[in-house]
């Protein structure tokens, strides 16, 4: 963070779109200030093309004034239900509205807006690190308004509200996800009283919709340490609410002297792990969900403890309904995280043991295009404290992209899918789609990947005829 001073400021704003905005206020007589994260940004140094401009008047009146200044480049969108208007020129965005105050009911998070002071304006933000506000008119040009110290929390790296916070997120539960994101994202710790009122507001998140927690969670999950984010909202309730499948997963239980390990705390560890090599939104989520079937498939045996058979096809199966509850989008990107949770294991499993060629060319026969992704995956799930097994995974791992390194090299998808399909199949014993088709399919597929046979068509409809004898398919055929 930089402390800047209101000459400092003034000259960080010496560009030509906020001298336009200066000069078209200027002219109309009216108050206005550039506000929240635009202005958080300039002192924490970071990029920022979004700008915020609150005006004590009409918003829509300056936005109108600037699109005529900036001329046929600029475009204005206007929203007069709710006082707002944008002008696109270029590559920025600045928002103008009207400075309010704002009251709430308890049913919903849209305010009651009335026309109010940039005092006003102020109360009604989230966070004192968003109620920074700038002034932009000519004679006051790069005067900082701080009424909450919101510089001072930003050099104590706190995220605090700047009034009531049990106010602030019942009247906006949104807010609740909002605080831990920005903790999350600038690496801030929440302020105690503040976090305090996450716990004792969290129901109030039953109002908001998925689409918007949605959000809210995927701007954690691309955050460097998604992590910091998750722990917060299971510390204050609002994973339980939101996600509770994850939620469910922190606990361990003991029987006998033996203890699971904590797989909420292990899946995090994971996707830290995953975001440290990809910036793959979908793969961060699988890397979440990867072990999301585990609390349902959790089982004591007497003989080896706790074991979790089969819980990455159970997670397979839960992800839809995640995905559907959230709002999330239930296209490929959902069947490419389902799929990669439901094939987590199948890399660990290969390379814990003889790394054989059958196994690898069936794994790439599954995973597809997406089989760099799965590695990448299975290697961040490798969290043990064991030096030696971690050593002996890694390197059974290493054998295993060598091994698929060379599969890819041959052209995999021709190398792997036998050369007789089922139409043809089909024609030659004059069957409708059936389960015999799929038998004598399974057959030849298996035996591809297996490399019992060369994918050629003469060993291959040799072992197609066997089959189809031994099914009764073809008895006149010698």
């Amino acid at each position: 963070m930089k402390l800047l001073t209101n000459a400092e400021l003034a000259s960080l704003l010496d560009k030509d779109i906020f001298h336009k905005i200066s000069s078209a206020a200027d002219s109309l007589n009216l108050e206005c200030y550039v506000v929240g994260g635009y202005v958080r940004d300039l002192f924490l140094e970071r990029p920022s093309n979004d700008i915020d401009v609150v005006v004590v008047g009409s918003g829509i009146q300056l936005a109108d004034a600037l699109k005529k200044e900036l001329g046929r480049k600029a475009k204005l969108s206007v929203f007069r239900n709710f006082g707002t208007a944008q002008v696109k020129y270029r590559d920025l965005e600045v928002e103008f509205v009207g400075a309010r105050k704002e009251s709430y009911t308890h049913d919903s998070r849209k305010p009651v807006v009335e026309d109010g002071t940039l005092e006003d304006d102020q109360n009604r933000r989230d966070f004192t690190i968003n109620a920074l506000a700038v002034c932009l008119n000519g004679p006051r040009f790069g005067e900082l308004v701080d009424p909450f110290d919101g510089i001072a929390d930003m050099e104590d790296g706190i995220i605090r509200t700047p009034l009531d916070p049990d106010i602030t997120f019942s009247d906006d539960p949104l807010r609740m996800l909002r605080c831990i994101r920005f903790a999350t994202q600038l690496n801030f710790f929440i302020e105690e009283e503040t976090f305090d009122a996450l716990e004792r507001n969290a129901d109030r998140i039953g109002i908001i919709s998925g689409e918007r927690i949605a959000e809210e969670l995927d701007k954690i999950m691309m955050t460097k340490t998604p992590s910091k984010g998750f722990v917060d909202l299971q510390r204050c309730g609002l994973l339980q609410r939101i996600l509770p499948e994850l939620a469910a997963m922190d606990m361990v239980e003991t029987r006998q002297g033996r203890a699971h390990k904590n797989n909420f705390y292990h899946t995090l560890e994971v996707l830290d792990n995953v975001c440290k090599h990809s910036d793959n939104l979908w793969l961060r989520w699988a890397a979440l969900m990867h072990d999301i079937g585990k609390p349902k498939t959790k089982r004591w045996d007497q003989k080896i403890g706790w074991t979790f058979h089969n819980h990455n096809y159970i997670g397979a199966k839960m992800v839809p309904e995640i995905f559907r509850r959230l709002k999330l989008p239930l296209d490929s990107k959902m069947k490419y995280v389902q799929k990669l949770v439901n094939l987590h294991m199948r890399p660990i499993v290969i390379a814990d043991d003889v790394v054989t060629d059958s196994a690898v060319r069936r794994l790439l026969n599954d995973a597809g295009d997406d089989i760099d992704d799965l590695m990448m995956l299975c290697e961040a799930d490798i969290t043990s404290k064991n030096e030696v097994r971690k050593r002996h995974f890694l390197e059974n791992f290493r054998i295993v992209r060598s091994k698929l390194h060379d599969l890819k090299e041959k052209d995999y998808k021709r190398l792997l899918q036998p050369c007789i399909d089922g139409t043809e199949i089909m024609e030659m014993f004059n069957l409708k789609p059936s389960r015999e088709v799929g038998e004598l399919k399974k057959v030849l597929k298996d035996a591809v990947l297996d490399n019992k046979v060369p994918n050629e068509r003469e060993p291959l409809m040799q072992l197609l005829m066997e089959k189809a004898r031994e099914m009764g398919l073809c008895q006149d055929k010698a």
